[in-house]
């Protein structure tokens, strides 16, 4: 495997060290009036990138300035996406080190392959750029660690893609949640992704091939192994190399939302264990299983996470989400909305009766749409707003770095769990198995 460091050098020429310092210090001196814009360059112009930037574009104040990706043909119809929207083009690159060289970017937008999210956020720290990160923070540990190190080095601004934070509905039922509605204590956190998981191949193993036209493969590889490309690696969450599965996939919005409502915000499990098996597809080490069930040891409760889902009767996503389990009954929570059921009246003798509590829904009209003009699903576009506003007040955005990373973390612990086979515990710097 070739290390990080040499491959960037290799690949994309010097490194950032020798101009990092004077481009932090006229990025960190730029004092923004009322009628200023911030200057941002979006490095990854896939299907979230593009998502992402259709609401930012919303923000009047902010400009994308700069687009990045490593295949050309994805890269060139995203910049016409952004001239359709904000009137002005975009300066187009391959390599993502050209937009941390520009003294007129203020911010960088992260929608690449988990693997590269670390590596580039701690070049555009050092680089004087603020940073709104795509969820997970890295398929990894220690490039996740060094992200927060960076953050807190160089002073930046670094919001994690996390916008279940900025949900309307998650934000009132935290609210319920921390006002002891289902009592106390909470001791079960359950957690179901909305359906299925990665990966999704089916037939015979591929052949390696030469990468399509405009792919530059070195570089979208970057920091993670040398693999011959075949056409199946761009379907790259489901490839430990580049992402983690549905596990860290959907996994870490599940997490972040049982840290959130617990207060456990920057908190580890003290025991991980995974089981996970290769149900639809032969075995591959290479590629995530599809069929997994987690549990967590934390200092007050216990959790589970599993892919494994019962459809709902009005939606079939109905029940997918976080279960709260507390003395008085049950939360679940998900992008659909929220509900709280009552437990039935206490039938033992000689134990404590709850006080009852009142069933309680919430139903969101625009479901999982995340539509930037609702007053309830906007949350992407909030989240945005949350990290512009965070910018300019230089205070902590709704799922700052090391908040993302502590959501991530169960998720990684986990994923070293399948691939060992043994219980993980956390030291604080590393994964430890028993």
């Amino acid at each position: 495997m070739i290390d990080r460091r040499n491959f960037l050098q290799m690949a994309m020429g010097a490194s950032l060290t020798a101009h990092a310092q004077p481009v932090a210090a006229a990025s960190s001196r730029r004092i923004r009036g009322a009628n200023d814009r911030i200057r941002v360059g979006l490095i990854g112009c896939g299907g979230r990138g593009n998502q992402v930037a259709r609401d930012w574009m919303k923000h009047q104040d902010s400009v994308f300035v700069a687009a990045c990706d490593v295949y050309k043909e994805r890269l060139d119809e995203t910049v016409a996406r952004i001239v359709g929207v904000q009137g002005t083009s975009p300066a187009a690159y391959e390599d993502y080190r050209r937009i941390l060289d520009r003294q007129d970017v203020d911010a960088v937008f992260i929608a690449t392959p988990d693997h590269w999210h670390g590596p580039m956020t701690v070049d555009a720290c050092a680089a004087g750029k603020d940073v709104y990160v795509e969820k997970p923070v890295s398929n990894a540990i220690e490039p996740a660690l060094r992200m927060i190190d960076a953050a807190r080095q160089h002073a930046r601004v670094v919001q994690v893609g996390l916008q279940q934070r900025s949900w309307h509905h998650f934000q009132e039922a935290q609210r319920l949640l921390m006002d002891g509605y289902l009592g106390s204590p909470i001791t079960h956190c359950t957690m179901v992704p909305p359906g299925g998981g990665f990966p999704r191949r089916t037939g015979p193993p591929q052949t390696p091939q030469d990468p399509p036209a405009g792919l530059n493969w070195d570089l979208f590889q970057g920091p993670a192994a040398r693999k011959p490309f075949i056409p199946a690696r761009l379907n790259w969450r489901s490839w430990y190399d580049y992402g983690g599965g549905n596990l860290s996939d959907w996994g870490v919005h599940l997490t972040d939302v049982m840290n959130w409502f617990m207060q456990a915000d920057k908190t580890a499990p003290l025991l991980t264990s995974a089981s996970a098996q290769y149900v639809r597809f032969p075995r591959d080490p290479e590629l995530v299983p599809d069929s997994y069930a987690v549990t967590w040891q934390y200092k007050d409760f216990v959790a589970t996470l599993s892919n494994t889902m019962i459809p709902g009767e009005q939606d079939a996503r109905q029940l997918y989400g976080n279960h709260f389990y507390g003395v008085r009954g049950v939360m679940i929570v998900n992008r659909l909305g929220y509900e709280v059921r009552p437990y039935p009246p206490a039938d033992r003798p000689g134990q404590p009766t709850p006080e009852p509590l009142e069933a309680r829904r919430f139903k969101d009209p625009n479901g999982m749409s995340e539509v930037a003009e609702s007053k309830h699903g906007s949350a992407t576009h909030r989240h945005v707003r949350n990290f512009l506003d965070a910018m300019k007040s230089r205070k902590p955005p709704n799922c700052d770095v090391e908040v993302g990373f502590y959501s991530a973390l169960p998720c990684l612990l986990a994923i070293v769990s399948v691939q060992t086979g043994k219980t993980v515990t956390w030291d604080g710097k590393s994964a430890r198995t028993t």
